[in-house]
């Protein structure tokens, strides 16, 4: 398998860390949203990417070349054909809830911090683009918080680690990034803590990845 992917990306980091749980193994090609007017822009990605977002997972089956974008695509895939372990509770409701928390982040707070949108609000608005990236991460991660009382144990899930962790990881990466004051959100960070404890999450992490930029 090929991860086509940016450090930064929290939707390719979600990504990472699926294939780090499943133990599968993948190779990794730097897609730098930035550089040479942002490379996901290039005719060589686009071929592979219309849309031009990371990530991008290709592999064969069958013979073919097959691609999938959109991380919630691509984690339901894995989980699929590598159900072990699983990152999806057992239970319909449990299962429900965690794709609940997971598209929170994933519809509701992740979009609006996405880099070509920040990148038309301070070009078109001539507005402040991490302001409004910070404003739309403070919301979200408000209803997350009280949204994950029901069913939050070690993780989000009870004592099983599921997508809604994948989710929830990287976002709070970024809310730093912006300067959120996460101190409201006790039980997100508590879980983010639990999960930096287990390598798969720790060998994910943006700061670690071939690409990433030192600060």
């Amino acid at each position: 398998m090929k991860l086509y992917g940016y450090w930064r990306s929290s939707c390719t980091w979600r990504v990472r860390i699926a294939l780090n749980l499943k133990g599968l193994g993948y190779t990794y090609e730097a897609v730098h949203l930035l550089k040479d007017g942002g490379q996901q822009n290039s005719d060589a990605y686009r071929a592979v990417n219309p849309l031009r977002t990371v990530p991008t997972l290709e592999f064969q089956e069958g013979g073919t070349v097959r691609r999938l974008s959109q991380s919630m695509a691509i984690l339901e895939y894995l989980e699929e054909r590598h159900p072990t372990p699983a990152l999806l509770p057992a239970g319909p409701w449990e299962r429900a809830r965690c794709r609940m928390l997971s598209e929170s982040v994933n519809s509701g707070i992740q979009p609006l911090q996405n880099t070509s949108v920040m990148q038309f609000v301070k070009k078109e608005f001539q507005a402040d683009e991490k302001a409004f990236a910070a404003h739309w991460n403070a919301r979200g991660l408000t209803a997350l918080e009280a949204m994950v009382q029901e069913t939050a144990g070690t993780y989000c899930i009870g004592e099983q680690v599921s997508f809604a962790d994948l989710f929830l990881v990287p976002q709070l990466y970024g809310a730093r990034r912006y300067g959120v004051d996460l101190t409201p959100y006790p039980t997100l960070t508590r879980i983010e803590a639990a999960c930096e404890k287990l390598p798969a999450f720790q060998a994910a992490h943006a700061d670690r990845q071939p690409d990433a930029v030192p600060a």
